[in-house]
């Protein structure tokens, strides 16, 4: 009889074996790298471990599936031979339907529902235990894994490469986008990190003021008119041409000119405006964004001119357009209303210039980026033509009228997306 006590004894330890292995298992795979990073950082000895386990996932798995089997088939054999000793031979059946119900139970759907509840806290309380068992059983675990690559390389499989496909950008992008959708993160935040999550992918050209809305002067215009256009342009910087519009000679700041003036006296005709030009900086419209950002920072300015792969001008970025691409546009008293207006309940009316990218931002749209910088573009792109006013196309879900068409561009659109509900003009989240 007290051999039976054993036994039954033996069988209970297996099972608390065998939740401690699937609720490893669970924990080790569901845990957040970044947190266990950071506590490793913050100097937690368990969570050293536990980065340096999942350094090694094949290795980590083998080691805790190989221990999960043993204690499973160990265990459903000691309560085999215990229900024989007390039922006889029909007591294989009532092991295998007790066995299979204790291990269903307390060996996999208990240990790995906490596991997978609690992920950060289960890894780091079995750290220690489970480097043990990772080292015990990594020579058997070796042999396993060469077999496995093996058997894998037969049907072609090439393991060699193996790892995430997707990108380090596109699993926080998925992250972010999903932890919005539940709510937990607001759309203003979602469009922040998606911001800086693609500055890398746009460049120069998909942000900057194109050259026909440029602000500049030419330098042979009177000192007091150059003073006006300053004063009621709104800028700081204006770039400063002489001959023609592409020939840029230097930047005035308004600062420098409102202290010379200062130092005039008052008197704007005393003043000589190519020595308060600054020297002009030229970048490739094919520059990422994050690296003008990088430049920016770096010659701690402002303020770049942008030219194409001839060396021809194209527009002018700012510092403010990249941040704007991060948080959105950046409004003061001196910018103008939105051009954006919402009428006729479900249909907006756009300005043929506005951006793709500031559409989908603004109303949470799915419009291709990729294709075209701003929506006029998009419409061209797509219709394979320049549209004459009052057409009317239709792709992507929306619909597309041309309002307004001054000779080859257009100027304005009214877009109405189709099968949608009318949508609030920016909602929070």
């Amino acid at each position: 009889m007290s051999s039976l006590w054993l036994l039954a004894a033996a069988v209970a330890a297996l099972l608390a074996l065998s939740a401690f292995f699937s609720g490893s298992e669970t924990s080790m795979t569901a845990a957040s790298r970044a947190r266990i990073h950071r506590l490793a950082q913050q100097g937690d000895a368990r969570a050293r471990i536990v980065e340096a386990l999942l350094a090694m996932p094949e290795r980590l798995i083998g080691a805790i599936l190989l221990g999960n089997n043993l204690v499973n088939i160990l265990a459903s054999a000691l309560t085999t031979s215990l229900f024989i000793a007390i039922f006889g031979p029909g007591g294989v059946l009532w092991a295998t339907l007790i066995m299979t119900a204790l291990v269903l139970v307390f060996g996999e759907v208990l240990p790995k529902t906490y596991a997978i509840l609690n992920p950060e806290r289960f890894a780091l309380f079995v750290a220690r235990p489970i480097r043990v068992v990772v080292t015990l059983f990594a020579p058997v675990v070796m042999v396993v894994e060469r077999l496995v690559r093996a058997t894998l390389g037969l049907f072609g499989a090439d393991t060699r490469d193996a790892g995430n496909v997707l990108s380090f950008h596109e699993e926080l992008r998925g992250a972010i986008d999903l932890h919005h959708d539940r709510g937990q993160v607001v759309r203003r935040d979602r469009d922040m990190l998606g911001g800086v999550l693609d500055l890398p992918e746009l460049s120069v050209g998909d942000v900057m003021v194109h050259r026909t809305k440029m602000k500049s002067i030419d330098i042979a215009r009177p000192p007091h008119d150059i003073l006006r256009y300053v004063l009621d342009g709104g800028f700081t910087r204006y770039p400063v041409w002489e001959g023609s519009p592409d020939d840029i000679i230097g930047i005035l700041h308004a600062r420098d000119l409102l202290a010379a003036l200062t130092g005039s006296g008052g008197d704007i005709g005393a003043i000589d405006i190519r020595q308060l030009l600054g020297d002009p900086w030229f970048v490739p419209d094919s520059t990422p964004l994050s690296d003008q950002l990088t430049a920016f920072l770096r010659r701690k300015q402002h303020f770049a001119l942008v030219v194409d792969e001839y060396g021809e001008l194209q527009g002018l970025v700012t510092l403010e357009d990249i941040m704007e691409e991060i948080v959105g546009d950046i409004a003061d008293e001196h910018d103008r209303e939105n051009f954006v207006v919402r009428r006729d309940g479900n249909a907006y009316i756009v300005d043929g210039a506005m951006p793709v990218r500031d559409l989908n931002r603004l109303y949470d749209w799915r419009l291709p980026e990729d294709e075209a910088t701003t929506i006029a573009g998009l419409v061209i792109h797509e219709a394979r033509m320049i549209p004459e006013r009052g057409q009317t196309f239709t792709f992507h879900g929306f619909r597309f009228e041309v309002l307004g068409k001054v000779r080859h561009r257009i100027t304005r659109l009214r877009i109405t997306p189709l099968n949608r509900a009318p949508q609030p003009p920016a909602p929070e989240n």
